[in-house]
């Protein structure tokens, strides 16, 4: 076959999932419609998990560079460096487990790097028309500038995201809920009189610094491409009630929120990760965070099955795991949308769910419920938390005192097994299924290659774990 696995889409999920697949000892190779990397803006950061996994392939530092900039261009654009709800500013960062402010441009940069240096392929301007799927393989016919192609793989994952062509082409179902608003923004320079930001009875107008957009409801027979700036300037007056000469829109976009999910993310040999499994509103900035994750759990998985080394049926365990995530990511921005609306009875309710945001375990819960820290897999064996959670980056003290980050341990993409004293005997277990690492100063657990607690308990409960993900 030409590759092990054919990954549709050179975005931040594509790249990634990518570089997992080549770190599992496979052959990917991705395809991309565009001819050059996108520079649009689509999305400003990613969540605390997305984070965490990014640095544990090395890639901490570079974060770390991007946030500081991308941190003041997100305080400049909203007024805030406070997380939102809705547009509600009040919601504290947690200190131990950061996110990171950075330009999708700008990450996509990073993980091409990644997955460069780790001997994965690109090729661009090469178009998925056709996927026809055998016993063994498929067949993704592609259209090139040398014309037509025929690509064989095992497996084909779509990255290609909410408008992408893998899902229809698999047939896929992708059931939700149509738009309620529509935003266009960017870089707008204003010229003469200004209103006021905030919340209007028909929507709301945006701006803060050379950032201008307004949000309103959703509309039939929506336009597409760059935001002009006469179109602009009207979508202000409708808001505001207020003329406003728009002399200049850079970098602009525009969405819309509508909230749909594929019906399952694999097919035989089909699978789907990012936005082509599913799209929703960008409030909260969960897109990136959620579609990174789902390459992150569905890499490793997909290399142990292609290697031979764990059976097909791994595979299923991909929605069963990240299909309620999806979901819940779309529950909530459905309810920021709710929130988002324009009215006075939203007004009210936005007053009060601000007022709860005070409270600390308010503001402990929002903040939980958009970083996904505290969404615990189900798993096929019986365990008690943390098992199944998301385990943060932890220092790790050796019996020499020798402290290490636990992200120190996982660059090579496989299962860590952290040993305190009283369990050393347990490595025998593990010999060449994943890395043992042994700690003074905290308690043994198991570690996916995603960064999931997969064991923190006894011997036979360990055999368990490792033979249901490193068998």
């Amino acid at each position: 076959m030409d590759a092990d696995v054919i990954v549709v889409g050179a975005g931040p999920v594509g790249l990634f999932l990518a570089a997992e697949l080549r770190l599992g000892g496979i052959r990917p190779l991705v395809v991309e419609r565009l001819a050059e990397p996108s520079t649009e803006r689509k999305a400003r950061g990613i969540g605390v998990l997305a984070t965490e996994a990014l640095t544990r392939r090395g890639l901490g530092p570079q974060l770390a560079a991007a946030h500081e900039e991308g941190m003041r261009d997100f305080a400049r654009d909203h007024g805030s460096s406070l997380g939102h709800f809705a547009n509600i500013h009040k919601l504290l960062p947690d200190e131990n487990r950061p996110r990171t402010h950075i330009w999708q441009p700008e990450l996509e940069r990073l993980l091409a790097g990644h997955a460069e240096v780790l001997g994965v392929p690109v090729r661009r301007a090469h178009r998925v028309t056709a996927i026809e799927s055998g016993v063994d393989g498929l067949t993704a016919i592609v259209e090139t500038p040398q014309g037509e192609q025929q690509i064989t793989a095992a497996y084909l994952v779509g990255c290609d995201g909410g408008r992408g062509k893998v899902r229809s082409l698999a047939g896929f179902g992708f059931p939700g809920t149509p738009p309620l608003l529509r935003t266009i923004a960017g870089e707008v320079r204003l010229e003469g009189p200004v209103p006021p930001a905030g919340r209007y009875p028909d929507g709301t107008f945006l701006h803060s610094g050379s950032m201008a957009g307004v949000t309103e409801f959703a509309r039939d027979g929506e336009p597409d491409g760059p935001v002009a700036p006469a179109e602009m300037a009207a979508a202000i007056r409708r808001v505001t009630g207020e003329d406003v000469t728009v002399a200049e829109v850079r970098e602009s976009r525009r969405f819309a929120d509508q909230a749909r999910q594929a019906d399952d993310y694999r097919r035989g040999r089909i699978l789907l990760a990012g936005d082509a499994a599913h799209v929703h509103s960008p409030s909260g900035g969960q897109g990136l965070n959620l579609g990174l994750l789902d390459a992150a759990n569905l890499g490793w998985k997909l290399a142990a099955v292609v290697r031979g080394e764990m059976p097909d049926t791994l595979l299923d365990s991909y929605f069963r795991e990240r299909g309620p995530v999806g979901a819940a990511v779309l529950r909530n921005t459905r309810a920021q949308s709710a929130l988002l609306a324009p009215g006075p009875q939203v007004d009210a309710l936005r007053e009060i769910v601000a007022e709860l945001m005070d409270l600390p375990q308010a503001n402990q819960y929002f903040s939980d419920l958009l970083s996904g820290v505290t969404e615990r897999y189900e798993f096929p064996y019986l365990a008690e938390e943390p098992v199944g959670l998301h385990s943060p980056d932890k220092s790790l003290v050796d019996d020499d005192g020798r402290v290490t980050r636990l992200s120190d341990h996982t660059r090579t993409g496989r299962g860590v097994l952290v040993l305190d004293p009283e369990s050393r005997g347990l490595a025998a277990l593990a010999t060449k299924r994943v890395e043992v690492v042994s700690a003074t100063n905290t308690e043994s657990f198991l570690l996916r290659p995603d960064g999931v607690i997969a064991w923190a308990g006894g011997e036979a409960e360990l055999k368990v774990a490792l033979d249901t993900w490193f068998a």
